[in-house]
């Protein structure tokens, strides 16, 4: 089963754009996060790009195709021999002097010195902007699936593209945090909200429902569990209740006369919890037709006639013979 930031790359990957600024500006950051330049010949250049998902490394030759201006390409597999290693992706753009055009097209080489890190030359436009960032994806981004922890980022191994899309996202209002791991650097989002703006963005449209879904998901299963956590606390308080009640009656049978010399609404409510453990409150009162404050009332009064009669029990049981009585 692919991964889910796989599915969100073949998804994008299947997207065309008919302005020439954003094929430029997706091209020129898919080839910043996954190419090298090369040297041949009569200081001719050249481009190995390489990828692990099919999808992008032919999303990648079109858009050599299309802003090329007749650049030579060539596309290879790589057979892993490791288990559940992927196939490796090369996309080859030959050496050769129109390869110098589409890099100074890209923004790659100024009056024949690279620019290896800026390209808010081809930023200027929103949609360019956006764009770029879907490149980037492509290239070296990763998405968690929306049932596990809310986890987006994207990876290159210099510090000057890095510094640069977390630059671009920060004015793009995006809460995004820039660190390092190892030889690395990790421009990420780690809020739902800011996760599903930013692919929906990228018209990553599928993986926004999913996300969307997962969400409501994960929403409805908090207010369930937190339903049921509030049922079992007022449970438990329920039966907790129940057992110094019963406890308080134990404690009045042992009176002289017992239940019997209790007033009669006190006796009827301390019969029908003997009757009914179980009972809630509010049940109770139903039974005998009582308020549940009213209830309350007569509980607390058998509570504090139980009280004095522990008092006094303690107070009898704790004299010695010839002490004098109070």
């Amino acid at each position: 089963m692919p991964s889910f930031a796989t599915e969100v790359k073949n998804e994008l990957a299947r997207l065309m754009y008919e302005d020439a600024c954003c094929r430029t500006a997706e091209l020129a950051a898919l080839l910043r996060m996954g190419a090298t330049i090369t040297f041949g010949l009569h200081h001719t250049f050249g481009l190995n790009f390489t990828t692990e998902n099919a999808a992008v490394a032919r999303k990648t030759l079109q858009l050599l195709k299309s802003e090329g201006g007749g650049v030579r390409t060539e596309i290879t597999v790589s057979r892993s021999r490791r288990l559940k290693k992927n196939n490796s992706y090369s996309v080859r753009v030959m050496p050769a002097p129109p390869v110098a055009k589409l890099l100074e097209h890209l923004g790659f080489l100024h009056d024949e010195s690279l620019n290896m890190d800026s390209d808010m030359g081809i930023l200027k436009k929103n949609c360019c902007r956006a764009a770029y960032l879907r490149g980037a994806f492509l290239g070296g981004g990763s998405v968690n699936r929306p049932e596990a922890n809310y986890h987006l980022e994207l990876v290159t191994g210099s510090y000057g593209l890095g510094n640069l899309l977390y630059t671009l996202m920060k004015r793009m209002d995006f809460p995004v945090g820039f660190t390092d791991r190892k030889d690395v650097y990790i421009v990420y989002l780690k809020e739902c909200d800011a996760i599903i703006d930013f692919l929906a963005m990228l018209q990553a449209d599928k993986a926004v429902e999913a996300f969307e879904i997962a969400r409501n998901i994960k929403e409805v299963r908090s207010q369930v569990n937190r339903l049921v956590n509030c049922e079992t606390a007022n449970l438990q308080k329920s039966v907790d209740a129940a057992g110094r009640q019963l406890h308080d009656i134990d404690i009045l049978k042992q009176r002289e006369g017992g239940l019997a010399a209790l007033p009669k609404r006190l006796r009827e409510t301390a019969e029908a919890r003997l009757a009914e453990p179980d009972a809630s409150i509010v049940e109770l009162g139903s039974i005998l037709g009582v308020s549940k404050s009213g209830m309350n009332h007569r509980l607390r009064k058998l509570h504090a006639l139980a009280v004095a009669e522990e008092s006094r029990i303690s107070g009898t049981s704790g004299k010695k013979e010839g002490d004098p009585t109070i």
